[in-house]
């Protein structure tokens, strides 16, 4: 009884703090600040399968100020404050499980600088790949990291995102050049300068970019940015097996090939994306592949990839230059996660990856093809590949308790698997919620421990976004 009363006390005082943190934020931001619960819930989960875990109240900062204030208040307060960019992310990592204040920072989306000479701009959080990407059409540059969604440049610093260019232009680790943050007492640092290399002192650049929110907020970035290729050849090949199309793969990069993108989609993936995006596609293990250089490099490699699938009993490989095409393909991959949602109507769909080095993809992705047959689910399979790192989007009927519980343990099923095979937990989607328990078995006890007191020392009173990535 006197444990249940404490319980309910505890309660109270934080109600209490939530109300007053309320007050004060909605005294400065007046409509910028909702307590709507439609709006509350749309800035918590809403794609996958996690629980939707809405916020207290959303605002919505229009500058670094902004930040800086509502930072400050929720400190005074002990209340969580969520950084919130598009919601695309997979693992709940913009839910509230202990309630507070959704910070939503798509309103901060300007490009504050661009330097064709260096190669590098720098954007506040707020603005999407797309977005950069359109406003450097006509300098001749572009900004590589294309996830799926066409998510906010701050988020995908925050879960360290990737996309289908990772094999050729890397991650958004290798990406983002500095940033600036508001920490949790509410001061702005600057990571790093603008210089291409630094060796003067820790690398806070590094830390923060796949912290998840978890450290500070991040209110702009400087990235790296590359030229748009004078020529690109696109084009796909399928395979007898997944094996085979792994296979391929492995002996695509180690050969050194410079290829730009090498997706891999199961024939299950095949047969969604031929309903969802109006293609033709042998209903097989296929290959999506990009090159990028000059008219006669691309060519080359295309022919040279084209002898390689041959090899492992791909072919026919299909190529083509025309944009049109290029985008009609690619648009197709984009939305797999989409297409997949019709093979099972009413089921929700499970998103989850996995990377493994480079030389186990092919045994890898066959022994998880192996226990989606033989646990009779519907789990398409589909990945960046030329890195090792691949995805299902597994099909569950939240009201069927026994599906759930199967999926469950095949997703666990997956990530020992992946752990075992010196991988890791994820490749791209980040721990959030969904990956928390796995952390000590890809890290270890004294690895924890050592991420624990970086939090502790950043955020001594564990304000920003709480219960995500440290179990």
């Amino acid at each position: 009884m006197a444990e249940r009363m404490g319980e309910r006390a505890r309660e109270a005082v934080a109600d209490a703090a939530v109300r007053e943190a309320i007050a004060s934020l909605s005294s400065h931001f007046g409509e910028r600040l909702s307590i709507g619960r439609a709006l509350r819930e749309q800035h918590a989960n809403t794609i996958t399968w996690l629980d939707n875990e809405a916020p207290d109240a959303v605002v919505f900062a229009e500058s670094v100020e902004d930040v800086q204030f509502v930072v400050r208040t929720c400190a005074r307060h002990g209340v969580p404050v969520i950084a919130f960019g598009t919601g695309s992310s997979l693992e709940g990592q913009i839910n509230a499980p202990d309630g507070g204040i959704s910070l939503d920072m798509s309103r901060m989306n300007r490009v504050l600088s661009v330097h064709p000479e260096d190669l590098d701009c720098v954007v506040e959080p707020g603005v999407t790949r797309k977005q950069l990407n359109e406003h450097l059409r006509d300098a001749g540059l572009f900004f590589p990291i294309d996830p799926g969604a066409d998510a906010s440049l701050g988020g995908m610093a925050s879960t360290r995102a990737s996309g289908t260019n990772a094999v050729r232009y890397g991650t958004m680790k290798d990406n983002v050049v500095a940033l600036t943050a508001v920490l949790a007492n509410g001061e702005v640092i600057t990571t790093a300068r603008r210089a291409k290399k630094s060796a003067a002192g820790y690398d806070l650049t590094r830390l923060f970019v796949g912290a998840e929110g978890t450290l500070g907020i991040i209110t702009s970035l400087t990235l790296k940015l590359s030229g748009i290729p004078e020529a690109i050849s696109a084009g796909v090949c399928a395979f007898p097996t997944i094996r085979a199309a792994c296979d391929a793969v492995i002996l695509t990069i180690q050969s050194g090939l410079p290829v730009a993108r090498i997706e891999l989609l199961d024939e299950v993936q095949v047969r969604a994306c031929n309903a969802y995006s109006k293609l033709d596609l042998a209903e097989k293990p296929t290959l999506f592949v990009e090159f990028h250089g000059t008219q006669a490099s691309v060519h080359e490699q295309a022919e040279r990839f084209g002898e390689i699938a041959t090899d492992f009993g791909g072919g026919p490989f299909i190529w083509e230059t025309r944009p049109e095409d290029r985008t009609k393909l690619w648009q197709a991959r984009h939305d797999a996660y989409w297409a997949c949602l019709p093979l099972k109507p009413g089921a929700k769909a499970l998103a989850t990856d996995v990377c493994v080095p480079l030389s186990r993809l092919a045994d890898c992705v066959d022994e998880t093809k192996r226990d989606i047959e033989e646990m009779g689910m519907i789990a398409p399979i589909v990945g960046h590949v030329g890195d090792g790192n691949f995805h299902t989007v597994t099909l569950v009927d939240m009201d069927d308790p026994h599906d759930v519980a199967k999926a469950k343990d095949f997703i666990s099923r997956m990530v020992k698997r992946s752990l075992a095979m010196g991988g890791t937990a994820t490749g791209e989607h980040g721990v959030g919620q969904g990956k928390r328990k796995y952390m000590e078995a890809e890290h270890g006890a004294a690895t924890l421990d050592a991420m624990r007191a970086i939090k502790a020392a950043l955020d001594p009173l564990n304000i920003m976004n709480p219960g995500k990535i440290l179990p």
